[in-house]
C-alpha cells in the first residue's frame, strides 16, 4: 500500500505554486497575485491537501456561511476572504472540488523583512481560521477589497523598481486593516448565533467542574472549548474579544475564580483541596492566579466571610 498518497504536497516556492497551477512564473519571487479571472485555473489542477511555505489570502466568489456548530445562518450569500499562514495544511484529499478563487495573493515572509508588518501579521488571528470561519463579505466590502487587489496587480504587473515592495507592503498592511475590521462587524452581526455560542460556553464550563472532568483532565484549556464548539481557538477569542471585550484565556480565568470563590465562602475544603477540584496541579499556581484577579489570597478571601 502507498501511504504516501495522502500526504500533503509541499511547496515552499511561489514558483511551485505557479507551475502547480499551470501558470507563468511569478513577476516577483517572495510575493505573487494571482488573477482567477484573467488566467483561469482548472480545478484538476489544484492540489488537494497543501502545505504553503508562505501567507496565502484568497477570495472566493461563493462561500458557504454555515456555521459547524449547528446553526444555519449567512451574513451574505456570496464570496469571503480566506487566509492561511505558512506551514498550514490547506484542502484535503477526501473533499470535493471547490470553487476556485477569483484573487489569490501569496506572501513569502522574507518579503516583509525589515519592515514592521514582518511582525505585526503574526497577530492577525485570522490567519490560523478554519474554513468555515471564512470572512464573508457585503457589496461594499468586496468592493474595498477588489480595489486593494487591483492596486497590487497593477504594481506587480506594470512595473517592479526600487518603489514597489514599499507600495505592495502598504497595501498588504491595508488589507489586514479592513480584514480586522471585517471581522469584528462579522462577530458583531452575528449576535443571535454568539448568544447562543456563549450559553453553550457557560453551560461546558460548568459541567466541567460538575461533572469533575478537572480532577482527570487538568484545567479547561481554550482547546478544549474550541474544539466542543466546533471552531478554532483563534477565533473564539477574536468572537470573545469582540463581544465581551475578553479573550478565551480571560474568561476561563474568571469562571475559575468564581468557582474558586464558591467552593472557599460555602466548604472547608482546604486551599490545596480547592485548588486540586479546580484542576491546578500545584496549589502555588491557583494561589497566585487568585490572588492577581482578586487581590486577596485565598485564606484572606475566606477569612473575609468569617
Amino acid at each position: 500500500m502507498k501511504k504516501d498518497d495522502d500526504s500533503p504536497q509541499k511547496m515552499n516556492s511561489l514558483t511551485e505554486v505557479h507551475r502547480a497551477f499551470g501558470l507563468p512564473k511569478p513577476a516577483h519571487p517572495l510575493v505573487s497575485l494571482i488573477n482567477g479571472a484573467v488566467t483561469p485555473i482548472d480545478p484538476d489542477k489544484l492540489p488537494k491537501a497543501h502545505v504553503l511555505g508562505f501567507y496565502k489570502v484568497s477570495y472566493k466568489p461563493k462561500v458557504g456561511g454555515r456555521l459547524k456548530y449547528g446553526q444555519s445562518y449567512y451574513d451574505f450569500d456570496e464570496g469571503g476572504l480566506l487566509f492561511a499562514s505558512p506551514g498550514q495544511i490547506i484542502g484535503s484529499n477526501h473533499n470535493d472540488a471547490s470553487v476556485c478563487s477569483e484573487y489569490t495573493l501569496l506572501i513569502h515572509p522574507d518579503f516583509l523583512l525589515g519592515y514592521p508588518l514582518a511582525k505585526t501579521i503574526r497577530q492577525h488571528g485570522f490567519f490560523s481560521y478554519a474554513t468555515n470561519e471564512t470572512l464573508h463579505l457585503s457589496d461594499e466590502e468586496k468592493a474595498i477589497i477588489m480595489s486593494i487587489f487591483s492596486m497590487i496587480d497593477t504594481e506587480l504587473t506594470s512595473r517592479i523598481d526600487e518603489f514597489s515592495q514599499d507600495v505592495v507592503v502598504a497595501q498588504i498592511e491595508l488589507l489586514m486593516n479592513y480584514a480586522s475590521r471585517f471581522y469584528k462587524r462579522q462577530f458583531l452581526t452575528r449576535k443571535a448565533v454568539s448568544h447562543t455560542l456563549l450559553q453553550t460556553m457557560e453551560e461546558l464550563v460548568d459541567h466541567y467542574f460538575t461533572d469533575e472532568l478537572a480532577l482527570n483532565q487538568g484545567l479547561p484549556t481554550v482547546g478544549y472549548l474550541a474544539e466542543q464548539l466546533n471552531l478554532s481557538p483563534n477565533y473564539l477569542s477574536d468572537m470573545l474579544r469582540s463581544l465581551i471585550g475578553q479573550s478565551a484565556q480571560q474568561y476561563i480565568h474568571e469562571k475559575l475564580i468564581e468557582k474558586a470563590k464558591e467552593k472557599l465562602s460555602t466548604t472547608t475544603l482546604s486551599v490545596s483541596e480547592v485548588a486540586y477540584a479546580l484542576g491546578f496541579e500545584h496549589s502555588q499556581s491557583f494561589s497566585k492566579l487568585f490572588k492577581t484577579k482578586t487581590n486577596l489570597s485565598p485564606l484572606a478571601f475566606r477569612r473575609s466571610f468569617n
